[in-house]
């Protein structure tokens, strides 16, 4: 079951949903596997995707389960008549999935930028002690270049999942192309493994549970990210609230 959220698909499923699915992708046999992206849609993707097409045609692609992570998307759920049943936070929905992996000792592809704030041994040091089972392997790379995605290559791709943190749109559009390189699982991470190495302080449960965390990152990157909550409190809400 899902919604569509101004142009955008939410795939509208309970937490053990998301879980089950997430398990058959990786546990599956034979040379019939299918791909699976999984985009963590917040205000922002939804915004983006209203002038970026490409980016709009993989959110609305029939391999990509599009799990809502902002609560503003579950406010917009309200105005189309829908009852959101689960938001996951990108970097809780990440840790699910590399537990799963880790427990079917699966291989593991990071594609790290290199200004990320958390560096390739940082993210290596701390993917090893909560995951040790995972066969990982992390690069790093410029920032990906939408001008010229069809230059990019990989070679030797023999990994089950691939996370890119390089941040929407960027990260989902490498990974889409990714698909052609039998990768079972795909998600675009965000800064999801800078709260996993401590580089930055994750809100209080409290604060998270009632969707506050926006305003937790306000409070600690103000300077960087007061445009971001710009547009997921006050153009987002506005362009639901008219939209017809």
């Amino acid at each position: 079951m899902n919604f569509k959220c101004l142009n955008v698909k939410i795939d509208n499923l309970s937490r053990k949903e998301i879980s089950d699915r997430i398990r058959n992708v990786l546990n599956q046999k034979g040379q019939d596997k299918a791909s699976l992206q999984i985009n963590t849609i917040n205000p922002e993707f939804i915004l983006e995707a209203q002038k970026n097409q490409k980016f709009r045609d993989i959110l609305n692609a029939k391999t990509s389960l599009n799990i809502a992570d902002g609560i503003g998307v579950k406010f917009a759920s309200w105005r189309y008549g829908k009852n959101l049943k689960h938001r996951w936070a990108g970097v809780d929905l990440m840790q699910e999935i590399l537990k799963i992996a880790n427990k079917n000792k699966q291989k593991v592809l990071i594609i790290t930028h290199k200004d990320s704030l958390s560096s390739k041994n940082d993210i290596k040091t701390v993917v090893k002690e909560l995951y040790p089972k995972l066969k990982v392997k992390i690069i790093t790379m410029q920032r990906f270049n939408l001008r010229k995605d069809e230059d990019w290559k990989f070679t030797n791709m023999n990994y089950d999942i691939a996370l890119c943190n390089f941040g929407a749109p960027q990260q989902e559009m490498l990974l889409h192309n990714l698909q052609n390189y039998n990768i079972e699982l795909a998600m675009g991470v965000g800064g999801s493994f800078d709260f996993l190495t401590g580089k930055i302080k994750r809100a209080p449960k409290w604060m998270r549970k009632i969707g506050l965390e926006w305003l937790w990152r306000l409070i600690l990157e103000a300077r960087y990210r007061l445009k971001r909550i710009w547009q997921a409190v006050i153009v987002f809400p506005v362009k639901i609230m008219f939209n017809k």
